[in-house]
């Protein structure tokens, strides 16, 4: 895994080197091992290096036979070497073992269509010299990130939206629209960012620029049957068989390494299967996890059972709400977004015991729950849509009480108040967002602390019309069960989860993380079955807790769902409180900014310092407002950080 930089010119200039070195430096975490640059006339590309696959000869950028084509690539391609044994096959040479080749040949044998091959994570830049045109690509579900934006004279592109600030002319700005979203569903819709005028290539696209011009092309999507099928043509035990060889076969090469490979263990059904069937290849295992103080959130006797039944060796972190509230300022200068949940400082400090162990590799079981249906929201859909074809039926509170059995505020309401909190009954169940407006209804109360003047910017923005327009034209065919996975699956795991809980705090120390259940033929057998094999009644997951009986152990295999969840509010009060909260949301500060209300945000903290915060919209809206502030102070009012880019030029190559 690594971080990819760089720039093309509108009119031919000799590069200022400069300029490239500090967009390097600035994703110098990324890629510690070792650094390259190619220059000419057009074009400068950047690579900041972690060594993985052919640790002496992947040097980047990397260049084919004659030098006219020049790679930076960030990712893994698991499946190199059978593409590898093709190429050969059909007379291409090549010069080392790594993956990042296979893409180059692959490119020259097959053109921009190669992407349909790779089965793998990937962000990467082609420049082709005597073309004068770039070719970018994302991977599927947007493991990998990759973002670009224009200058009066360049286009310029990165891994990360720090290093684009690098670059001369670059806009520092906020862009209101990506925060009205991000209150809304906890991401921006692609290519939008949280910065004006800065864009991500979206997952499943790629992208070429020539003449000056960039086309977007989607080259892959989440698809789903319009109808499923019939009763009587399910064959279970044949779904569970494909299920285990699929699951299987993407864990077995995604331990392709020339470096050791660990895995995450939650002590949930997931990463437990994943790890099983990690250690069929890898014999002696290394698992990390991270568990909490505070027993209502923490999980560590599931994960405990889940080393004996496995065997592995174990190292854990215990993270405390003060942990939270001392590294929260890097998270979010590495998730480079608002967020309104801590979940990912402790993945950040997780990710911090790997590489302290010297690890540059983990699997993970992230994507699981949006391809099998595991998420609470699908077990929410099927309650809310019984209780609108039986509204008199007195089921109704029992079945919304079996919904968040770990939440006893939940548990404790009135059954007025479970409906009117999960809107049962309302809503037209057709409607395209039937599933999820409890829950973004919910978040967008958050926007009641945004200033009058951004209240007046916004106007009549709409999120959810933003929303519509990138639905695909079959989504109206499928039924609200999957057009939640829909919305899961394609919008939430990339623009949240694979991202500011994935990527961004993994890379944050170097570490790369891999998702067997994210392999593309997996993802595509999962959408193509029937739903009552992914949820059968309220149970989650059917099928492969069905199947993987073998792999967990049975309190891990039977426990019900419970998300990961972290201290939110409360990380940031108390006895010793992190300094920076009292400075960023002070009135004045507040003011200078001018995107949220003081005083509702100064009654708001008044409530979380006396532990008076009511329920996640109390906790959201206070992470939200201070990771909103944290990423106008790092990223708005500092204009200029120091990087470590001394050595981010190992070669110079300039074709006049």
């Amino acid at each position: 895994m690594c971080g990819i930089a760089g720039f093309v010119t509108k009119h031919p200039k000799l590069p200022d080197p400069f300029v490239l070195r500090r967009m390097m430096g600035a994703i110098r975490h990324r890629g510690p091992d070792e650094s390259g640059v190619h220059s000419d006339l057009s074009a400068s590309i950047g690579h900041v290096r972690l060594s993985i696959i052919d640790l002496a000869g992947g040097h980047q950028p990397m260049y084919n036979e004659d030098g006219s084509l020049v790679l930076s690539f960030n990712g893994e391609i698991f499946n190199y070497l059978e593409l590898r044994e093709e190429l050969i096959q059909k007379g291409h040479r090549f010069a080392t073992r790594s993956d990042s080749e296979v893409i180059l040949h692959l490119f020259e044998e097959e053109g921009e269509s190669c992407v349909n091959r790779l089965n793998g994570q990937w962000a990467f830049a082609i420049w082709d010299s005597r073309r004068r045109s770039l070719f970018l690509s994302r991977d599927r579900l947007g493991v990998r990130p990759l973002f670009y934006t224009w200058t009066g004279d360049a286009f310029v592109f990165a891994s990360e939206i720090k290093a684009l600030m690098e670059y001369p002319g670059v806009r520092r700005e906020l862009d209101l629209r990506a925060l009205d979203e991000v209150f809304t569903f906890w991401y921006t819709l692609p290519p939008r960012t949280a910065f004006r005028g800065i864009y991500e290539i979206p997952p499943g696209y790629s992208a070429t620029l020539a003449a000056g011009e960039l086309t977007l092309k989607q080259y892959w999507d989440i698809h789903y049957p319009p109808q499923e099928p019939a009763g009587d043509t399910v064959n279970i035990n044949r779904y569970g068989e494909q299920l285990l060889e699929l699951l299987e076969d993407a864990t077995r090469i995604r331990l392709r390494a020339d470096v050791p490979v660990g895995a995450y263990l939650s002590g949930g059904l997931d990463s437990t299967v994943i790890a099983a069937l990690a250690r069929r290849y890898a014999g002696r295992l290394e698992t990390f996890s991270v568990r909490f103080e505070d027993r209502d959130l923490d999980e560590g006797g599931f994960q405990h059972n889940a080393v004996r039944f496995l065997g592995t060796n174990h190292q854990e972190i215990l993270c405390s709400s003060e942990d939270i509230g001392r590294i929260f300022p890097e998270v979010i200068w590495h998730a480079e977004k608002p967020i309104v949940r801590t979940a990912p400082a402790p993945f950040y400090l997780l990710a911090r015991l790997v590489r302290e162990r010297g690890f540059k590799v983990v699997l993970t079981g992230e994507g699981s729950d949006e391809m099998l249906g595991g998420y609470d929201i699908f077990k929410e859909v099927q309650v809310r849509r019984f209780c609108a074809a039986h509204p008199e039926s007195k089921l109704r509170p029992l079945m919304l009480r079996r919904l968040y059995p770990y939440l006893r505020g939940i548990q404790s309401q009135p059954a007025a108040w479970l409906n009117a909190f999960f809107k049962a009954g309302a809503g037209d169940v057709q409607a395209p967002f039937f599933s999820h407006l409890p829950r973004w209804q919910l978040t967008a109360r958050l926007k009641a602390f945004f200033s009058d003047d951004v209240r007046a910017e916004l106007g009549t923005h709409n999120a959810y019309l933003d929303l519509l327009e990138l639905l695909p034209q079959t989504f109206p065919d499928w039924d609200p069960f999957t057009r939640a996975e829909y919305l899961e699956a394609r919008y939430l795991l990339p623009g949240y989860i694979l991202s500011s809980q994935g990527d961004r705090v993994a890379m944050a120390h170097a570490v790369e993380g891999r998702y067997p259940f994210l392999d593309y033929r997996f993802v595509e057998f999962a959408n193509r079955l029937p739903r009552r094999l992914k949820m059968r009644v309220l149970k989650e997951k059917y099928l492969l807790k069905r199947c993987a009986t073998h792999l967990a152990p049975p309190e891990v295999i039977e426990r019900s769902k419970q998300p990961y969840r972290a201290p939110d509010a409360r990380s940031f009060v108390g006895a010793r409180p992190p300094g920076y909260v009292e400075e960023l949301l002070s009135p004045s500060r507040l003011r200078r900014d001018g995107i949220f209300r003081p005083e509702p945000v100064q009654k708001l903290l008044a409530k979380a310092r006396s532990g008076n915060l009511t329920g996640a919209g109390d906790n959201m809206a206070f992470v939200g407002v201070l990771s909103t502030e944290l990423l106008i102070d790092r990223f708005l009012h500092h204009s200029s950080q120091e990087y470590d880019y001394d050595d981010c030029e190992r070669t110079a190559v300039l074709y006049r």
